[in-house]
């Protein structure tokens, strides 16, 4: 089986290229052998390690830790502007925890048990673009049970409010998004075009009223639709 690619990121005998120059990890754990475990899964996934730890628009930050608290424990968050990412890597992770590691800056939580190639591939593109990722259950227990009412939608008339159901292809294509999967690994999964695709999310966003993928996630989990 191939590694998995990320934009940007060389594999042996395929040239890669993303934007001016390709994505790296660089890694930093709580012990010595969970770095050196980190590293051994980033290889296999294809993606190159930055060895040094010097800020770069290329770079992205993977904090890894048995907890969440452990791996945000063991680095200091990135404050250069050039360095987008900053992913947690984690056995355990709690709501509370997350809510930590999202306030000192990290925007992607990966557990360790879903650090298979493609996702962590997928884990590494999201961080490095700043996009949130957090894992479903997490999510559910962050933002309530599925019977908590849904907040108004700011400039939404109330009588516009109720949610409308979604359509199969809508929930399945929106379950996977609040996995955490990106648009590549969506079309795959339900051997269909990327384009395909982003026409269902637009689609269902527009029945949520909402404006971005976030927001879906989180207006289907508090209607009780996903």
């Amino acid at each position: 089986m191939s590694p998995a690619r990320l934009p940007g990121h060389h594999v042996p005998g395929i040239p890669a290229s993303y934007g001016p120059a390709p994505v790296r990890v660089h890694v930093r754990a709580a012990n010595d052998g969970l770095r050196r475990s980190w590293h051994q899964r980033l290889t296999r996934a294809g993606i190159p390690l930055a060895e040094d730890s010097q800020p770069g628009p290329g770079v992205v930050l993977l904090a890894a830790g048995r907890t969440v608290d452990e791996a945000v424990d063991s680095c200091s968050p990135p404050d250069d502007p050039d360095r987008r990412g900053f992913l947690v890597a984690a056995q355990l992770v709690s709501p509370d925890s997350v809510l930590r590691a999202v306030r000192v800056g990290a925007r992607t939580i990966l557990r360790t048990a879903d650090a298979h190639p493609e996702q962590l591939v997928a884990a590494v593109h999201s961080a490095h673009h700043g996009d949130g990722r957090v894992p479903y259950g997490v999510l559910v227990r962050l933002l309530g049970t599925a019977q908590r009412p849904v907040a108004p939608a700011p400039g939404v008339p109330r009588a516009q409010q109720a949610v409308a159901p979604l359509t199969p292809r809508q929930t399945v294509v929106l379950t996977l998004v609040a996995e955490g999967h990106g648009n590549a690994v969506i079309a795959r999964a339900l051997s269909c075009s990327e384009h395909t695709v982003k026409n269902v999310i637009y689609e269902l966003m527009a029945r949520l009223q909402v404006r971005n993928r976030a927001h879906a996630v989180a207006r289907a989990v508090g209607a009780g639709l996903i």
